[in-house]
């Protein structure tokens, strides 16, 4: 063909054509239309990460894919979605992984028809490779078409959601221990809220998906045999449990954020309590000393010969009765 393109192999991961018994051979990019021109069963499997505008400029090209769609493509920050171009589709799903601790995002983006299967990935994204080495040990399988690969790739991404989700419950379980602790710390607040953060942001690229493999199941029957709408119910209940999960846990953060606050809360209520108790006891004798050092000369308890000593009985009496009733009470 003409304009023929030489792409980075960074970009282009695999360029690859089955035929109807589900064997393989690789081929170019420039053999793309030669092999799709030919109505023999086969279909052409192609893996991209992060491509330049050229190389999907070459893939609109072989494919004949629409400009919308190679628009979307281009563009890395799209949301979830899937969106129906004559007999293909073009799908958007955020992908997930945990790394040293951390969850990365990225995106897929995928271009299926009759006979291709196109996955863009952008950002942090396990590559592939395992599954479409999966399929090929599967060959009756993926001889059922590029629909089949289509329900692989969105197996592999919800399947990397669960890990993620256990992860986050065993974070939970941990900081549970810090909340109900004696001391009470910013660090545990601060790791709270970065986990409830993290849940949503997984939770936004999740509960796209149950649209997306509903529709795969009930709308694109063009596309999608009575066969393989099984396989994508399956995706569809793995999706639907994960979803579960995450809302289950951001719900428990919520819980977590809100007894964490009340706990301060309760901290600081008894704090004030003893520093008012204490308060209270020094009150007392304060009063009374500042009573008597009044200098008025006619204050008849002054002259008495006992009056120090009483009054110094006094106000221990006094405080003494105070100590037991704030002690009772628990305010010191």
């Amino acid at each position: 063909m003409e304009n023929s393109l030489k792409p980075s192999p960074a970009c282009v991961v695999n360029c690859v054509r089955y035929d109807r018994d589900g064997s393989r051979r690789d081929i170019t990019l420039d053999q793309i239309s030669d092999v799709l021109a030919v109505d023999d069963g086969s279909f052409v499997w192609v893996g991209l990460y992060e491509p330049e505008e050229s190389l999907l400029d070459k893939l609109q090209e072989e494919f004949d894919l629409h400009d919308l769609a190679i628009e979307d493509a281009h563009h890395a920050h799209q949301r979830p979605k899937i969106e129906a171009y004559g007999n293909s589709l073009f799908i958007a799903v955020h992908t997930a992984q945990a790394t040293e601790g951390k969850v990365s995002f990225g995106e897929t983006h995928i271009f299926v028809g009759q006979r291709y299967l196109v996955t863009v990935r952008h950002g942090t994204s396990l590559s592939y490779n395992t599954v479409r080495a999966r399929c090929e040990r599967e060959p009756e399988l993926l001889a059922i078409g590029p629909v089949y690969g289509l329900y692989a790739v969105l197996d592999f991404i919800v399947d990397n959601y669960l890990p993620i989700v256990d992860e986050f419950r065993d974070q939970l379980n941990e900081l549970e221990q810090d909340i109900f602790a004696e001391a009470f710390s910013r660090e545990t607040v601060r790791k709270l809220y970065e986990l409830k953060r993290e849940l949503t942001r997984l939770r936004l690229a999740v509960a796209p998906m149950q649209d997306i493999t509903g529709q795969l199941t009930r709308v694109h029957t063009h596309l999608v045999g009575e066969e393989m709408r099984l396989y994508l119910r399956d995706v569809y209940d793995h999706t639907l449990r994960v979803n579960d999960a995450t809302d289950t846990l951001r719900e428990m953060l919520t819980a977590a954020m809100s007894v964490n606050l009340a706990l301060v809360t309760v901290a600081q209520g008894e704090v004030v309590k003893r520093l008012a108790g204490w308060a209270g006891l020094l009150a007392a004798p304060t009063l009374i000393a500042s009573w008597y050092g009044m200098n008025f000369q006619h204050m008849p308890e002054l002259g008495g010969r006992y009056s120090y000593a009483i009054l110094v009985g006094t106000t221990v009496a006094v405080v003494a009765g105070l100590f037991v009733v704030l002690r009772r009470a628990k305010w010191i």
